[in-house]
């Protein structure tokens, strides 16, 4: 398919058949299970309440109120009820991710069975979340403590989250808290050089883990700025406004420089003998596209954006899942690590795709 060839009706066509296959998801054969010393830990199926199913909540919900799509709604719906009759997982900062999407609809629906959740969730962030020296925001998962670890992936899961909260339910120091995640985990994961993010930060040997410069990783720090922006209303000339616009400025212009010809990333961002890979792809083409569109970036950077979104549906299969997605990715040790991260379809490929695709639908107004 040629970059002519997609119009507004393919690509809501797109996300139809992006939603129907993360709705039906599930792993029967028990591949893709994960186990934390007797811990399973589900990371593919739909119906789980964690980090994959955060995101493709918050792409539906996206989608939803683009477009007033009744299946999409059904399906959050139909989500949100079942895992509150199953009742709720350990918290983490995996399992804060689909708060977000929670947030939205009790905010639009005054869906009073949420507030509970809303309350004692973003509480325990404030409250009993492991922090990192110089208090930051601990990546605790259902596996490893990781200590003293800050992760990009934070942002999205986590933070995001927090901030909406705050703002919904009066708590300003919520939001306060959530702007100092945001400073704090640019300070230790954006590299000066390249203005890429690095997977993670350590305080117990102050590094890098490997220093990898990883696609997935980097994808959530270029969808979280945007809506953090947009989320606390920052306008130009606000200091916080200033800094977080440049980081995405300088993240931006260096993907740029990486893309390649596929419309695609490497996995490893500097590194194109790595594989291309697909989510990483479609968070960068959201956040690229939702910058450009609250100029918080250039529009130059729209043939970047456009390439990418080619990529992703270049990649969409016939059962309308998304191709080249590396598996759930630990903490490297080194970069061969990364490099040899299995590639299949999952559900945050999806997930990231109807988000980034969604956004793409502003581009027809």
């Amino acid at each position: 398919m040629t970059e002519l060839e997609l119009n507004k009706d393919k690509i809501t066509d797109y996300i139809d058949k992006l939603a129907e296959n993360l709705s039906a998801i599930k792993d029967d054969t028990g591949e893709y299970l994960l186990d934390f010393d007797g811990l399973i830990v589900d990371d593919k199926s739909w119906h789980v309440w964690n980090w994959p199913q955060g995101v493709g909540l918050y792409g539906l919900y996206s989608y939803y109120k683009f477009t007033k799509s009744e299946s999409a709604k059904h399906i959050l719906d139909e989500w949100y009820e079942q895992r509150l009759i199953e009742g709720a997982p350990p918290k983490n900062v995996n399992t804060m991710a689909p708060l977000l999407t929670m947030a939205f609809l009790y905010e639009e629906e005054n869906r009073t069975e949420f507030k509970p959740y809303l309350e004692q969730w973003a509480d325990w962030v404030m409250y009993d979340m492991p922090r990192t020296d110089e208090n930051g925001l601990q990546h605790m998962t259902y596996g490893p403590e990781n200590k003293n670890q800050l992760w990009a992936d934070t942002l999205m899961m986590t933070v995001l989250p927090l901030a909406k909260i705050g703002l919904l339910l009066d708590r300003p120091e919520y939001v306060e808290e959530a702007k100092k995640q945001f400073l704090i985990h640019i300070k230790y994961l954006a590299d000066k050089e390249t203005g890429l993010w690095f997977h993670g930060w350590t305080f117990e040997g102050h590094h890098n883990f490997a220093n990898a410069l990883w696609g997935r990783g980097n994808c959530w720090a270029t969808i979280a700025i945007p809506e953090i922006i947009e989320m606390l209303d920052l306008k130009s000339g606000d200091h916080l406004y200033d800094f977080l616009t440049t980081t995405l400025n300088r993240q931006v212009e260096a993907l740029k420089k990486h893309q390649d010809e596929s419309g695609l990333w490497s996995t490893l961002l500097n590194d194109s003998d790595s594989y291309l890979e697909a989510s990483a792809s479609a968070g960068f083409a959201f956040g690229i596209l939702k910058g450009i569109r609250k100029r918080y970036i250039s529009k130059d950077y729209l043939p970047v954006a456009e390439k990418a979104i080619q990529g992703i549906v270049d990649n969409i299969n016939e059962e309308g899942a998304v191709e080249k997605v590396s598996v759930g990715t630990g903490m490297g040790d080194d970069l061969d690590f990364y490099r040899n991260i299995r590639v299949t379809t999952m559900p945050y490929g999806q997930s990231l795709a109807i988000l980034a695709l969604t956004e793409y639908l502003y581009t027809y107004v």
